[in-house]
C-alpha cells in the first residue's frame, strides 16, 4: 500500500470537508459521461474517498467496467472548486459500513446495515485539482471587470493547484 503525503491529503480534505455533495462522474460503454450527487463519507489517511451506494445502480455497473471516475465539488459561496480523479471500486464491507453509518441513511437503505444492496465505493485518489481564490466579493468582481476591459490576465485572482497522489 502506498502511503501518501499527509499534507497533500489534508490539502484536499480541508477544501471538501464542508461541501456535502460531490458530483460523481462515470463513463458508459459508449464513452458517454454522466454525473450524480453523492455524499462523501470520508477521506481516509490513505487517500481514499468513501461513499455509500446501492450495488444495483446503473452507474455502479458503468464504474465497474470503467473504474476511472471524477468527483467534482463546488462551494460557490467561497468561490472554491475541486476536481478529483481516481480509480473507484465497489466494496461490500459491513464493518467499514458500520463505521461510516448514520441513522439518516435509512431513508435510502430502510433495512439499514442489513440491506442486501448496501455497498460502499472506495475511490483511490490519483489526482486532485483545486481553484481557491485569495480575493472574494466586490474586489474580485472589480478585478474581473478590469481584466475584461484591458484584456490582461488579473493578478491575485486565486490559486490553482494540482496534487498527484
Amino acid at each position: 500500500m502506498t502511503l501518501y503525503n499527509q499534507d497533500q491529503i489534508e490539502a484536499i480534505s480541508s477544501r471538501i470537508k464542508h461541501i456535502p455533495f460531490g458530483m460523481f462522474t462515470t463513463m458508459d460503454d459508449a464513452s458517454v459521461l454522466s454525473s450524480r450527487p453523492l455524499t462523501t463519507q470520508e477521506l481516509d489517511k490513505e487517500g481514499n474517498l468513501w461513499f455509500f451506494t446501492t450495488d444495483d445502480a446503473q452507474f455502479v455497473h458503468e464504474m465497474e467496467r470503467h473504474p476511472v471516475v471524477n468527483v467534482s465539488y463546488s462551494d460557490t459561496g467561497h468561490d472554491l472548486y475541486v476536481s478529483i480523479t481516481g480509480e473507484a471500486h465497489l466494496v461490500k464491507d459491513r464493518d467499514r459500513a458500520r463505521v461510516l453509518w448514520k441513522p439518516a441513511f435509512r431513508a435510502w437503505f430502510p433495512r439499514g446495515l442489513d440491506d442486501p444492496h448496501l455497498a460502499l465505493i472506495r475511490l483511490r485518489i490519483q489526482t486532485a485539482e483545486y481553484w481557491d481564490p485569495n480575493t472574494r466579493g466586490m474586489k474580485q468582481l472589480l478585478t474581473m471587470a478590469k481584466t475584461a476591459l484591458t484584456g490582461r490576465r488579473p493578478n491575485g485572482m486565486g490559486e490553482h493547484t494540482t496534487i498527484c497522489l
